[in-house]
C-alpha cells in the first residue's frame, strides 16, 4: 500500500495523531513497567517458604505473676499442647517466620570477624523446632534435649550447634559442605553446624536474604517468647481453639494474649503486595481502555470528516477492502509512533525505578510483549471505524458535489 496518501491526511491535520501518540506512549510506558512490577509482586507472594505454613499456629502469651516459673512453666505448658490428639509437635520460639519481626545475627568462618561471613535470621527453638516449623533437613542431625539450654536474661551466650539453611550454607562454604564446620560470631565463641536444612523463609520477606535462617537450641526468654504449634493437616482450626481452652484453664502465672495462624500472619505481611498488584492492575486497564478510546475517537473523527474522500475514492474504483486497509494503515502509523516513543520512555521509567526503589531493571520481554500488546489494542480500537468508512457508497460523491 502507498503511504504517501496517508502522510498527506495526517500533515494536514497531525494534533488529534501527535496527542494519539502520546496517549499510546505514555501507556506503554506505565504499563510495561506496572506489569513489571505486578509480577515481581505475585512473585514474591508465591515463593515457597520452606515450612508447613497452612498447619501452624502460635499462641502469644505474658507472664502474670510470680507463679511463672520461666523455662518450668514454659515446658509445662508445651507439654499439654504436645498432648492434644491433633498436634503434630509445639515449641517455643522467639520470633514467628514471615510476620516482619525477628532477630538477626553474622557468623564468620574465622575468628575476629575474619573469613567468609553469613548473615542469618535465627530462630532460638527446642528440640521439636524443625519438626514444628515443618522444614527439612538435607544433612546432619537435629537438636536432642541435652543441647536445649535456656541463658541468663540478657546473656550473650551463644549455643555450642546450630542448623543453618543451605542460602548460608553456601555464604560460609561455597562449593563444600558445612556439615560439622565451626564458624564464630561476633564475639569469637566457637558454634558447630550440626545440620543443614533445605530451605525455610525467615521473618522479612522483603529482605534479599529471607532464605538465610539458623535454628538456635535456645529456650528464649519469656519477654519475647510464643508457643508455635504445627496441627495435623485440616486440624489447624480445631487446634487453636482447643489449644487456647486448655492453656486458658490453667494457672501458671501467665495469660494468653492471642492466637493466630501463620496463614494470617503471611496474608497480613504480603498484603502491601497483593494491594500494589491490584491497584496497578485497574491502572493498567484504565490506561488501556483510555488509549483505546482515544485511537476509536480519532479513527471516528477521521471518517466523519472524510466522507467525500471516502465516497470519490469508492466512485473511481477503490474497493472496501482498499479504505478498510486505508484506515488500518493509518493507525498502525499512529500506534508505530506511539510505541516507538513509549519504549523510550518505558525504558527511562524502568532505569528511574530500579535505581530508586532497589527494583529489578525491566526485562526487556516485557517491552516486547507490551509493544504487540497496544498493536492489537490499536487494532481492535480502529476496526470499527475503519470497517463504517468501508461501507460509505459510492454514491456519497455524486451527492456532496
Amino acid at each position: 500500500m502507498d503511504i504517501k496518501p496517508i502522510l498527506s491526511s495526517l500533515r494536514r491535520s497531525p494534533t488529534g495523531a501527535i496527542l494519539v501518540a502520546l496517549q499510546i506512549a505514555l501507556a506503554l510506558a506505565i504499563v510495561v513497567n506496572s506489569l513489571f512490577i505486578i509480577v515481581q509482586r505475585m512473585e514474591k507472594i508465591s515463593r515457597d517458604p520452606g515450612i508447613d505454613v497452612a498447619n501452624i499456629f502460635f499462641v502469644g502469651f505474658q507472664a502474670s505473676s510470680d507463679r511463672f516459673q520461666g523455662e518450668v512453666t514454659m515446658r509445662e505448658d508445651l507439654g499439654l499442647l504436645r498432648s492434644l490428639p491433633g498436634v503434630q509437635a509445639a515449641t517455643v520460639v522467639n520470633a514467628v517466620p514471615l510476620s516482619g519481626g525477628g532477630s538477626a545475627t553474622s557468623v564468620y568462618t574465622e575468628p575476629n570477624e575474619k573469613g567468609r561471613r553469613g548473615d542469618m535470621n535465627y530462630f532460638q527453638v527446642d528440640e521439636q523446632g524443625l519438626e514444628t516449623f515443618g522444614a527439612r533437613l538435607v544433612e546432619g542431625r537435629n537438636f536432642d534435649a541435652t543441647i536445649v539450654t535456656m541463658p541468663p536474661k540478657n546473656s550473650s551466650t551463644s549455643p555450642s550447634g546450630i542448623l543453618i539453611t543451605r542460602d548460608v550454607a553456601r555464604d560460609l562454604f561455597p562449593g563444600g559442605s558445612a556439615l560439622g564446620k565451626t564458624v564464630y560470631t561476633g564475639t569469637n565463641e566457637p558454634v558447630t553446624i550440626l545440620g543443614v536444612i533445605d530451605h525455610m523463609h525467615g521473618s522479612w520477606p522483603g529482605w534479599d536474604k529471607v532464605g538465610n535462617v539458623a535454628l538456635f537450641p535456645v529456650i528464649t526468654d519469656e519477654t519475647y517468647a510464643r508457643y508455635m504449634v504445627r496441627a495435623r493437616p485440616g486440624q489447624r482450626d480445631a487446634m487453636m481453639k482447643l489449644a487456647e481452652e486448655a492453656l486458658g484453664k490453667v494457672d501458671n502465672g501467665r495469660v494468653i494474649l492471642r492466637v493466630r495462624s501463620l496463614e494470617y500472619v503471611a496474608a497480613s505481611t504480603y498484603a502491601e503486595d497483593r494491594a500494589m498488584a491490584l491497584y496497578l492492575t485497574v491502572v493498567i486497564a484504565l490506561l488501556l481502555g483510555i488509549s483505546a478510546l482515544g485511537i476509536f475517537g480519532l479513527a471516528a473523527f477521521n471518517v466523519s470528516t472524510r466522507t467525500k474522500q471516502i465516497g470519490t475514492r469508492r466512485a473511481v474504483g477503490a474497493r472496501r477492502t482498499d479504505i478498510l486497509q486505508y484506515f488500518l494503515a493509518e493507525n498502525w502509523l499512529i500506534t508505530t509512533v506511539g510505541v516507538v516513543l513509549g519504549c523510550v520512555l518505558a525504558l527511562v521509567l524502568g532505569y528511574w525505578l530500579s535505581t530508586t526503589f532497589e527494583l529489578p531493571r525491566l526485562k526487556l520481554y516485557y517491552l516486547v510483549f507490551g509493544v504487540a500488546g497496544l498493536w492489537l489494542v490499536s487494532l481492535a480500537a480502529a476496526f470499527r471505524p475503519a470497517r463504517r468508512a468501508s461501507m460509505v457508497s459510492p454514491a456519497i460523491a455524486t451527492r456532496t458535489v
